[in-house]
């Protein structure tokens, strides 16, 4: 274990968090807030934490896999937890743990808060917590690769532990071209939507938040409503990059290649048919309680596009929707986006491979002695992929049900304690019951909190990175 390369990135990730304060700070200052103090306070506590642990280069640079998942998990924990002190030094919030819960629900892209109202606290504030979506949207430590050369190759175990799916490969040879070319992308797209929002309407303070939030399909409100008081022009837009931003990014590295094959993936046309199917039922489902097919559509769509893509935001209260739209919005907390993108949720691209891997089975036990391999847009999958992706079902329903023990305890009902599950470890926000989308999560103990947080840690880091930390072996010289 590299410790000395561990906490010089560490460094490096306050430095780059002290950069990032500096949106908030502007918007402070902008609306002549108070809360400029505490976000410049909180700035010279970073960049002096940091100067203590970049002071001295390490001399030996080489990164394992076991240092990148290391350095993975507590760079996440280390951003959220200086990041969260602006909400204790505002007096937003008097807990330090709620602070961190909407902190990590910022970074994670989760979006689920303990603030009952947020049209109350500073704007600077509800800034900083819609640009810890953007940032924690494509990865922190892909975003410092693309402007900071670690270790040269050996980057490729930060980004494989960072990012999410089954699978991560490079897009170009150099880790940190692909880095920037990730980023450059996440960047064009958001400026897009932003520019979108603008001719919609919006202001720049409403656009920039959305266009942060949408893109790393994070998902908080900056408004008690979330998105039901803008218009259906805008709802759609946004329905649509959300769907944009939950597709994975090498489809659109493939397009601008002009690699038609290569941008309708399995994973991009199953995500798509999913879409589609989850729209068509709850629009027949809602008709009779809108009255209008092309609203009931409209909200049908917005609804599906945020919850499959783990964003979050919502027009409707769909926690008072039939049974039928309920369930259907229910399993799309577990399927989530696709792969390589800024979405949550277990993936497609996993779901993909497990019925083909259960169906593989099925026909083995039939013909014992027939080879069957498993492809995917004509190429084989290895078994260590397939064997990784049931390890990682076992592990997802190990951690739900001890994380559902938890909650039991403070009394709430099991749909509540059940949902709250599901969308923290979903990385999707709201939930239904007490923790529906025009509810919160203020009500439940420190205790359960930290387990929530755990749950949107490990949710957005693809569960391993975080579970290696509580590893004797990991910490082994």
């Amino acid at each position: 274990m590299n410790y000395r390369m561990i906490t010089y990135i560490l460094g490096w990730i306050l430095l780059f968090e002290a950069a990032f304060l500096l949106f908030p700070t502007v918007t402070a200052l902008a609306f002549g807030e108070e809360a400029i103090k505490a976000f410049l306070l909180t700035i010279a506590i970073c960049v002096l934490a940091s100067a203590l642990l970049i002071f001295r280069k390490p001399k030996h640079k080489e990164l394992r896999s076991r240092d990148g998942f290391v350095i993975v998990s507590l760079s996440w924990i280390v951003l959220s937890l200086f990041g969260a002190l602006p909400f204790m030094f505002t007096g937003v919030t008097t807990s330090y743990v709620d602070a961190l819960f909407e902190t990590v629900s910022g970074f994670t892209t989760t979006g689920a808060s303990i603030l009952p109202d947020v049209e109350v606290i500073p704007y600077s504030i509800r800034m900083w917590r819609s640009f810890t979506h953007w940032v924690g949207g494509m990865g922190v430590l892909v975003f410092i690769m693309a402007f900071l050369p670690l270790s040269g190759g050996r980057n490729m175990h930060i980004m494989k532990a960072e990012s999410p799916g089954p699978s991560v490969s490079k897009l170009v040879p150099r880790v940190r071209t692909t880095a920037l070319l990730l980023y450059g992308i996440y960047f064009v797209l958001t400026v897009i939507l932003f520019v979108l929002m603008l001719c919609g309407g919006m202001n720049v303070f409403e656009a920039l938040c959305t266009a942060f939030g949408t893109a790393g399909t994070g998902g908080f409100g900056f408004y008690n409503s979330s998105m039901g008081s803008f218009s259906p022009f805008l709802q759609v837009t946004i329905g649509v990059f959300m769907l944009i931003f939950a597709i994975n990014f090498e489809s659109y590295f493939a397009l601008l290649q002009r690699r038609w094959r290569d941008i309708f993936t399995t994973e991009v046309v199953t995500f798509l048919l999913i879409v589609a199917g989850a729209v068509g039922i709850i629009t027949f489902n809602l008709y009779s309680s809108f009255g209008s097919v092309s609203e009931a559509m409209r909200h049908a769509f917005f609804t599906v596009s945020s919850l499959i893509s783990t964003t979050g935001f919502s027009t409707v209260d769909f926690d008072l929707w039939p049974e039928l739209s309920k369930t259907v919005l229910f399993f799309l907390f577990f399927i989530g986006a696709c792969a390589g993108s800024t979405g949550g949720g277990v993936k497609v691209s996993r779901i993909v491979l497990l019925f083909k891997g259960i169906a593989r089975e099925i026909r083995c036990s039939i013909h014992p002695k027939q080879v069957k391999r498993i492809t995917v847009d004509g190429k084989t999958v290895e078994q260590s992929t397939v064997n990784s992706v049931f390890i990682f079902f076992a592990c997802y329903v190990i951690i739900f049900g001890f994380s559902l023990l938890i909650l039991s305890l403070d009394g709430a009902n099991f749909l509540t304690n059940f949902s709250a599950v599901a969308t923290t470890i979903g990385n999707v926000g709201p939930g239904f019951a007490g923790v529906g989308p025009t509810r919160n999560f203020a009500f439940f103990s420190p205790l359960s909190k930290l387990v929530l947080i755990f749950n949107m840690l490990a949710g957005r880091l693809e569960l391993f990175p975080m579970l290696l930390l509580f590893s004797p072996v990991t910490w082994k010289k």
